[in-house]
């Protein structure tokens, strides 16, 4: 057994993401499939930081990261296997994308789906503040809510 490692996504990443998130919730509620997953990945770099999560040679989960959003990063997508629930990874992968983000930033921003209460529960445990809803901005009916973790203020007062 190895220690799960986080990596920069290759090309060859590709068709396993795909299948991670087109087999997982909140993503198939929201109407996700693979045709459009695929879509998202090609080509793979679009200006965003695309990250996998290794556990014993199996890629177990994935984030993305948007450089410049309001005053700090976006990550724009993480899922993880339904394997690798409950494990830890998430977290390990969530802190690992957070170091990156604040050594260059004060502000990470997420969205979760106001019905993805396990999402929700996950992200105030690492410290994330709910901003607010977003109605009907995926699915009508529902909404994605803003989350915000910060490191401190971006702009100092030099008085």
């Amino acid at each position: 057994m190895t220690d799960p490692i986080v990596r920069l996504m290759t090309e060859q990443d590709r068709v396993t993401v795909v299948e991670l998130l087109a087999d997982s919730d909140p993503w198939k509620r929201l109407g996700y499939r693979a045709k459009d997953w695929n879509s998202y990945f090609l080509p793979l770099s679009q200006g965003r930081d695309s990250f996998i999560m290794e556990d014993n040679g199996k890629v177990s989960g994935i984030a993305v990261v948007r450089q410049k959003f309001l005053l700090g990063d976006y990550l724009e997508l993480f899922g993880m296997a339904a394997w690798a629930r409950g494990k830890g990874l998430g977290r390990g992968l969530l802190a690992h994308i957070e170091t990156l983000v604040f050594a260059r930033t004060q502000n990470l921003f997420a969205c979760v789906s106001d019905f993805n209460e396990h999402g929700r529960h996950f992200y105030e445990k690492q410290g994330y503040q709910e901003i607010g809803p977003m109605p009907n901005l995926l699915i009508q009916g529902s909404a994605e809510i803003l989350l915000r973790k910060t490191s401190g203020s971006a702009r100092i007062n030099k008085n």
